[in-house]
């Protein structure tokens, strides 16, 4: 039996329980100093003076770094000079502030709480500058982002204008989203060493490869030269996909003070200077037949972005491709602003984008007296309208069927305010999920040990998302081998590379190069015994030839067979090792690839206090093959609690004035805790995408979060008659 597949237990689960497992900042390094950043407090002007004497004279204090003393940085490509600081991120290059909550020092010291205490007495004057803070002035005049190829900020097809005029109903609506910041439990960390000229860093990342090319590039020095270490990530969701500051601030630290240089990044300084999903605002026109099919869709977006970069919450994405309609206008602006530059957050676009359209889609649905099932299965699209090609898989009627018969939905009553359950009004909603399956190239190197144990190492990631597990399962069933003698290594840039831990990618693009490491390695172990004078497989032909349970076995005389370990030991004792490699092919060319889902939600709604809480969801996705039944339905559970913490919960709380966050803890930052999640119901619906990649899989860290926050709202205008359409859904709301 396949051990893909099977639920089994996190390899890393007893280091995670026992506290074994390092994190980036638990790295024990000798003679390891700390730092602390200093943050701007305005949100634009000039530091026009920054004194740093009193900080510098405290006990155990060994540098204060700024822009006054910082060494410079020099990022020069050749016949262009010295080029400007890196986009994103602040490394104390000059005395411009741009946002609030902006590094603008770095106070070095023996111990944590000296470099904190020491941090409090820099004194820092401005000469402030008027900032752009208001979204609705920065949004009249819209900037045009950067092209992506990949997701263009505009996309027309059709005569829209024309196939709403001409339809049976119109609808018009506008619908908002606020900022929201990650808050993983493990907050950015970063420690870094020099040994001479080379450099290691510790780092709390989602990418050890990119914050190698990154710090090379940023600090002058060659990527060969940079060492990145990430055995453990306590969650990143996003914003530990990029680097951010504080890497290259710790390792300039590292290298002012002669010692390593542990940098963690507190919970208040997390609201800014690392990122977070931008405030969107949208507008839909939707018209359709009196049959309910859709005439024209308009879906004009507008994200807020930063002076210091560009960042695309692309919202747009999901209505280019989710519903068969011949007539469909998109657009992506950004609306610029005197704020940290924003960043992906799980599902980017997919989860903001999906919610404004299905929540249209319901709104449509009440226009036309229509089941709001019925309506998306009238326009079901069997083929990726925008970009005309078939679905590489696709089984989202089968989605729709399995969720709404466990959900019970033909039950509903239809009449908003209808349902009760004693005093509370009760609501049924539903939306549906999608999000686009990648993937990118990588490497992997797989070696069969004497003993007959194996030794898998990839540069990948672990976010909690279970990569060492479902990767053992992987590389355990291309050997031939039980899980529990193979070892899976992954976060060191010294391993062979994989891409960034983003974009649901990782299964889906290390998977496959495991896979063929894995049978590298048995078929030269293989090679070796049929070719072995005295071996029970000599002269077998090797592709009849299976491995299971460390034992090599001829498939048409199962009794010639052999231990793996047994054939090394006569061929000098040395483990046998392969490399393999995997990469996109010609797919993306022939077909669309994406994952669907389809999210039942029940609410309860209090009519005199405006609470809403969440007794029930059902939900039922199609995501290729699943490799792990736990960690896959712990990865979509995780995503569902994000949707309910997106549609009832999470917002920054901006003071507009001057540009920062005022609930920057995870006291006043709310997120869905125990008590407010749901028993769930979640079904995969099951399917192996092999026109996607040889394994079948695709990705499925993000699209439990798409739908959830429309099928909330959905639940809570069923439950009360009154449509939200401005995240999150808060008890003042609706008791307007």
């Amino acid at each position: 039996m396949s051990i893909v597949g099977q639920g089994m237990n996190r390899t890393d689960g007893r280091q995670k329980v026992t506290g074994t497992a390092t994190f980036a900042a638990e790295h024990q390094l000798p003679r390891m100093a700390h730092a602390v950043m200093v943050l701007s407090t305005i949100p634009k002007g000039r530091i026009s003076a920054i004194d740093t004497s009193r900080a510098a004279h405290m006990p155990g204090v060994l540098t204060v770094l700024t822009h006054q003393n910082a060494p410079h940085l020099p990022r020069t490509k050749p016949g262009e000079g010295d080029m400007p600081p890196p986009p994103k991120i602040n490394l104390l290059q000059d005395a411009v502030v741009q946002y609030n909550a902006q590094p603008i020092a770095v106070v070095v010291a023996d111990t944590l709480e000296q470099a904190m205490d020491a941090s409090r007495a820099v004194r820092v004057s401005y000469a402030r500058q008027p900032a752009v803070l208001d979204f609705n002035g920065a949004k009249a005049h819209p900037k045009i982002p950067k092209e992506d190829p990949e997701r263009p900020s505009s996309s027309s097809r059709g005569k829209v204008s024309a196939a709403l005029s001409g339809a049976a109903k119109r609808f018009e609506a506008t619908y908002t989203t606020p900022i929201e910041n990650h808050n993983p439990m493990e907050p950015h960390a970063t420690i870094a060493a020099w040994d001479g000229d080379r450099l290691t860093l510790y780092d709390a990342t989602q990418n050890i490869s990119g914050v190698k090319k990154a710090a090379a590039k940023d600090l002058g020095i060659s990527p060969d030269k940079v060492r990145v270490v990430c055995p453990f990530t306590g969650g990143g969701f996003g914003c530990k996909g990029s680097m951010w500051s504080h890497v290259v601030l710790a390792a300039m630290a590292a290298k002012a003070v002669g010692r390593p240089v542990k940098l963690v990044v507190e919970r208040t300084q997390m609201f800014a200077p690392v990122g977070a999903r931008p405030m969107t605002e949208q507008h839909f026109q939707l018209g359709a037949g009196a049959d309910g099919k859709l005439a024209a869709i308009a879906h004009h977006s507008i994200s807020h972005s930063s002076f210091q970069d560009d960042f695309v919450e692309p919202c747009t994405t999901p209505t280019r491709m989710l519903y068969a309609c011949d007539n469909c206008d998109t657009t992506q602006r950004l609306a610029v602003l005197n704020l940290g530059v924003p960043t992906y957050m799980r599902a980017p676009g997919e989860s903001t984008g999906t919610y404004a359209l299905e929540c249209a889609m319901d709104e449509l649905a009440y226009a036309l007296n229509m089941d709001p099932l019925e309506l998306r299965l009238r326009n079901y699209a069997d083929k990726d309208p925008e970009k005309n090609l078939p679905f590489s898989s696709k089984k989202l009627r089968e989605c729709y069927e399995v969720a709404a018969k466990h959900f019970d939905w033909a039950r509903r009553n239809p009449i908003p305010g209808s349902m009760h359950a004693g005093r509370m009004l009760v609501g049924w909603g539903m939306a549906t999920a999608t999000y686009p399956a990648h993937r990118l190239p990588a490497k992997a190197w797989a070696s069969i040990q004497p003993d007959g144990t194996a030794i898998v190492r990839c540069g990948s990631h672990d976010l909690g998302t279970g990569t060492y597990t479902v990767m053992t399962q992987v590389a355990a069933d291309a050997l031939g081998l039980p899980p529990s003698k193979v070892k899976f290594e992954l976060g060191d840039t010294t391993m062979p590379q994989a891409p960034v831990s983003g974009g649901s990618m990782t299964a889906a693009s290390i998977g496959p190069a495991v896979h063929q490491a894995c049978l590298g390695a048995r078929r030269k172990l293989t090679e070796m015994a049929v070719g072995d004078e005295v071996s029970p497989l000599k002269g077998a032909d090797p592709a009849k030839v299976d491995a299971q349970d460390g034992w090599l076995i001829f498939r048409d005389a199962p009794e010639r067979k052999e231990p793996m370990a047994a054939i090394m030991a006569r061929h000098g004792g040395q483990p046998v090792a392969a490399d393999g490699e995997a990469k996109p092919g010609i797919e993306k060319k022939e077909f669309s690839s994406h994952s669907f889902g389809a999210v039942f939600v029940e609410v309860f709604v209090d009519p005199d206090l405006g609470t809403v809480r969440v007794p029930r969801i059902v939900a039922a996705y199609n995501v290729g093959k699943l490799l792990n039944a736990k960690t896959g339905h712990s990865q979509l559970m995780g995503g569902i609690v994000w949707g309910l913490g997106m549609a009832l919960t999470e917002k920054t709380e901006m003071d507009w004035h001057h540009g920062r966050a005022v609930n920057a803890n995870l006291a006043d930052y709310h997120v869905p805790v125990n008590a407010d999640v749901p028993g769930m119901d979640i079904i995969v619906v099951e399917d192996s995408d092999t026109n996607f990649n040889e394994l079948g899989i695709r990705g499925i860290g993000e699209i439990g979060i798409t739908g959830v926050a429309a099928a909330v709202a959905n639940a809570v205008f069923h439950a009360t008659g009154k449509r939200i359409r401005d995240l999150p859904i808060t008890p003042d709301k609706l008791l307007v």
